[in-house]
């Protein structure tokens, strides 16, 4: 974008001026700047549901969703410590199964949450535990978008509750809607106290000093256009990591452009810059969300691209269709090797592990510990992301932004679980992801390779 002082930046992102970014849709993808004060209208209905959950005895509950639908509530429940609320954004057989033996399946409520009310792995979630609860319609809840699919159904079963999401908001920028707050509420969230914080900085955002997210986003872009397109991010006890990666990554990553998140990277490297996630308390989850979603449409204004939308995401999806309908057992024999891959880094580039295993507090040390030792080796920024979650929070830059990537995948071979009405079961749709994306990034050019999780981790 050409040079335009602080002031005028932020006057015409609130008057949703799509020029600043590339002047196509733009400005239909805005209401995140306004959500945080709707939602003040809708907590006593949110509110009420929560206590009503409780009151009829419901011990858990299952946050079935993926990206933009689960990483807010994933940071939620980490930051509030919460034991009861369990989210699953996995197709992982044995994690699956794991949670549903974990669980009363006669006391647990299952939220499914997805935007266009058609996210496949979101889907075989609701069609599993359909049954493994007995059909009971008093034990699902839904967030989607007004007019979907996932709405439809749920009142055709007569659902208990249907909370409509805003269509004029991108998944990854939902945090403050109902795709974060209802399972929030869930957790025991006082939402009224965390949207009061929120609101600062809501009203701080639209100052033409002091404006905590364009800094923010002014400090991301001008260190993308002096060649520090990594962005470095403080570990936080939240894992605020998780959700800023999909915010910055699909929102950035496109046009052969884009920054790449690495949270819990360290380093003085002349192609890194360093942000701090600011979350002393909880409750100021909220601001903190608000001010990376504004940051990062400043960046995308430095940078040049559209913020909002997701281009290349669909092409892991299509081969993974591709390979379910052919029936065909998904080719996920070794290529290359976590070491000839490696050996390829150079100035610049960053290496990506994707492991398409169960995301445990186990799988998560023994991942972190592979990163460290690659990035020992290479020197390199090291990212890492369980399969399929990945898939719907960076997936969008390792395929649309620049070709500084060099992606090891890693897979093991669970036992099957049934999805109930499917032809195929959680481990050939995990299987068919693995390919699927594998495949996707091969075509784009991409240094891939590919081996067992037990061969490295």
């Amino acid at each position: 974008m050409a040079t335009v002082d602080t002031a005028e930046l932020v006057e015409r992102i609130w008057a949703r001026d799509a020029t600043i970014w590339t002047g196509r849709d733009e400005a239909k993808w805005l209401g995140w700047l306004d959500e945080p004060l709707r939602m003040q209208e809708r907590v006593a209905e949110v509110e009420a549901f929560a206590e009503a959950v409780v009151e009829e005895g419901f011990a858990d509950v299952v946050v079935a969703g993926m990206g933009g639908s689960s990483l807010a509530p994933e940071v939620f429940r980490r930051s509030f410590r919460s034991e009861t609320v369990h989210v699953l954004d996995t197709t992982h057989p044995a994690a699956v199964a794991a949670l549903a033996e974990r669980i009363d399946p006669e006391r647990t409520l299952v939220v499914c949450s997805s935007k266009s009310g058609t996210t496949l792995e979101t889907r075989c979630h609701l069609d599993f535990f359909w049954e493994r609860t007995g059909r009971r319609p008093l034990s699902f809840a839904v967030v989607t978008d007004p007019g979907s699919d996932l709405e439809a159904l749920a009142r055709e079963r007569g659902f208990r509750a249907v909370f409509a999401g805003e269509p004029t908001i991108g998944g990854r920028y939902s945090a403050l809607s109902p795709f974060g707050l209802v399972p929030a509420a869930l957790m025991g969230v006082d939402l009224s106290r965390l949207l009061l914080r929120t609101e600062e900085m809501v009203e701080a955002c639209r100052l033409d000093e002091g404006n905590e997210g364009y800094e923010l986003g002014r400090r991301m872009g001008e260190g993308w256009l002096e060649g520090r397109d990594k962005v470095q991010i403080n570990p936080s006890p939240g894992g605020f990591g998780l959700w800023v990666e999909q915010l910055i990554a699909e929102s950035t990553g496109k046009d052969g452009k884009g920054l790449v998140p690495a949270p819990g990277e360290t380093g003085e490297v002349a192609d890194r810059q360093s942000e701090e996630v600011r979350v002393s308390d909880p409750y100021e989850l909220g601001q903190e969300f608000y001010r990376w979603e504004f940051g990062t449409a400043v960046a995308g204004a430095i940078i040049g691209i559209n913020p909002f939308d997701q281009p290349n995401v669909q092409e892991a999806k299509d081969r993974t269709k591709e390979i379910l309908d052919s029936g065909d057992e998904p080719d996920l024999e070794p290529v290359s090797s976590a070491a000839e891959l490696t050996a390829q880094a150079g100035e610049g580039d960053y290496v990506c592990i994707q492991a398409f295993v169960p995301p445990t507090s186990e799988n998560e040390e023994r991942l972190e510990a592979l990163r460290a030792r690659i990035s020992g080796e290479t020197g390199a920024v090291t990212t890492a992301g369980f399969g399929p979650r990945y898939l719907h929070s960076t997936g969008q830059l390792h395929k649309g932004g620049p070709a500084s990537g060099l992606f090891l995948q890693l897979v093991d071979d669970p036992p099957e679980l049934e999805i109930p009405g499917r032809p195929f079961g959680f481990r050939q749709l995990i299987r068919a992801q693995a390919a699927g994306d594998f495949d996707a990034l091969r075509e784009r050019g991409r240094r891939v390779a590919r081996t067992g999780w037990g061969e490295v981790a």
